[in-house]
């Protein structure tokens, strides 16, 4: 007849001696997650401290000043979307070609 028992026999003092180390390093291994928590709580609050010294400007109306150069086309997609295709400061005259 088969023993399907799985236990383990063994001497009082290995087994004292082997928990007193599992509690030893259930205590490093607590302190461990506690350290880890608290450096995670500290490296957040540094970024939001760091990300709030910027200053930041919500004004309604912006302009940017460009140049196209020697009568090239510019044009700027502002914040919202809206395309700005800038003046044509050139002196030359556009032909348009008209179908008949």
């Amino acid at each position: 007849m088969e023993n399907n028992n799985d236990n383990i026999v063994m001497s009082k003092y290995a087994f004292e001696r082997m928990q007193s180390k599992d509690e030893r390093n259930d205590k490093w291994r607590n302190l461990t997650i506690i350290i880890l928590i608290v450096l995670l709580v500290l490296t957040n609050a540094m970024w939001l401290w760091a990300w709030n010294q910027y200053d930041y400007v919500d004004t309604e109306e912006y302009s940017v000043d460009m140049d196209s150069g020697e009568g090239g086309d510019n044009n700027y997609i502002g914040n919202n979307g809206d395309i700005n295709n800038g003046t044509n400061e050139s002196n030359e005259t556009q032909n348009t070609i008209k179908d008949a």
